[in-house]
C-alpha cells in the first residue's frame, strides 16, 4: 500500500520503504526560495539597523525651547553665574593690612618657598633672578645694589611700606605694569599677611606688625 502526504506548494511522497522522495520541481522550488529569503532578510534587516541608528524627527514637537540670550550662554559656558570682577590690588591690600596684626611668620617662611627661586633672603648675599629681599620692609624701591630694575620698577618711587609690599604681592604686573616680576601674585589674603609677616622678620631689627 502507498500513502501520499501532500503539502501546498512543496509534495512529498511517502514511499514503502519509510522515506520520502521529493520531485524534481519542489527541488527547484526550494533552491529559488533559498536564494529569495536571504535577500529580504538582508534588506529588511538593513532598513531597520538603519531607522535604528538615524531616526526620525518628530512630525510635531513637544515644546519649544526658549533661546538663550548672550549673557546667559556666557554664564552658562563659564560653568554658572557671571564671572566677578576681578579684585584690584588696593582693595587686595586692605583686606591683607586687617589681616597681619594676627599673621603666622612661621607659615609665611613657608609659602615664601614658592618665591626662594627667584629670591634671596640673606643679608649680603647677591641678587640672582629678582633682588635680594632682607631688610625689604620700608626699603627704598629700586635700590638694592647689583639688581637691574625694569624701568617701570625705577619709576614707581616710594618705599616698599606693608601696603605697598601688599598691593604688589597680590598681582605684580596689575600693579606695575612693566615690571620684570614674572610670578603671577599670590591669591589668598591670608597667604599675603603671612609673607609679610615673614619678611618684616629679615632685618637686623625685625619691623614690628600693624596692631
Amino acid at each position: 500500500m502507498e500513502w501520499s502526504l501532500r503539502i501546498s506548494p512543496v509534495h512529498y511522497r511517502l514511499a514503502e520503504t519509510g522515506g520520502f522522495e521529493m520531485r524534481i520541481d519542489e527541488i527547484e522550488f526550494i533552491k529559488i526560495a533559498g536564494a529569495i529569503l536571504p535577500a529580504l532578510l538582508l534588506i529588511f534587516g538593513a532598513r531597520t539597523i538603519i531607522d535604528m541608528n538615524v531616526g526620525h524627527a518628530p512630525e510635531k514637537p513637544g515644546f519649544t525651547l526658549p533661546a538663550a540670550t548672550e549673557g546667559g550662554a556666557k554664564a552658562e559656558a563659564s560653568g554658572g553665574a557671571a564671572p566677578a570682577a576681578a579684585e584690584t590690588p588696593d582693595d587686595a591690600a586692605k583686606k591683607v593690612l586687617a589681616l597681619l596684626p594676627k599673621a603666622s611668620a612661621d607659615n609665611g617662611k613657608a609659602i615664601f618657598k614658592k618665591c626662594a627661586a627667584c629670591h634671596v633672603a640673606e643679608k649680603g648675599k647677591n641678587p640672582t633672578v629678582g633682588p635680594n629681599l632682607w631688610d625689604v620692609v620700608n626699603r627704598k624701591r629700586a635700590s638694592y645694589p647689583g639688581f637691574a630694575y625694569s624701568d617701570a620698577m625705577k619709576a614707581k618711587g616710594g618705599e616698599w611700606s606693608f601696603e605697598e609690599l601688599a598691593k604688589f604681592i597680590h598681582s605684580p604686573k596689575t600693579y606695575i605694569p612693566g615690571t620684570k616680576m614674572v610670578f603671577a601674585g599670590l591669591p589668598s589674603e591670608s597667604d599675603e599677611a603671612d609673607v609679610l609677616a615673614y619678611l618684616a622678620t629679615l632685618a637686623d631689627t625685625p619691623v614690628p606688625l600693624p596692631k
